[in-house]
């Protein structure tokens, strides 16, 4: 009976190992996307030509120091 049960338990602890080792792999870094260019007269993307332009790159704000910060707060 002690056999049946050890049995059992280590059945289903092999099995959630497996199911957990299974999701964790193949997971890598997600890739970035690179901007599309779009017409400047209809607003749709444009196919890619000979040597396509580059679209302009997303703004990224700056962050403002505390003494920045302060500054504006005094002007």
């Amino acid at each position: 009976m002690a056999d049946l049960v050890k049995e059992v338990i280590e059945n289903v602890v092999q099995g959630v190992l497996k199911e957990i080792l299974k999701k964790t792999t193949g997971r890598g870094t997600t890739r970035r996307r690179k901007r599309q260019a779009r017409s400047a007269t209809t607003g749709r993307f444009v196919r890619k030509t000979s040597r396509p332009r580059k679209p302009a790159k997303k703004q990224v704000s700056r962050r403002r120091t505390a003494a920045n910060r302060s500054r504006q707060r005094t002007r």
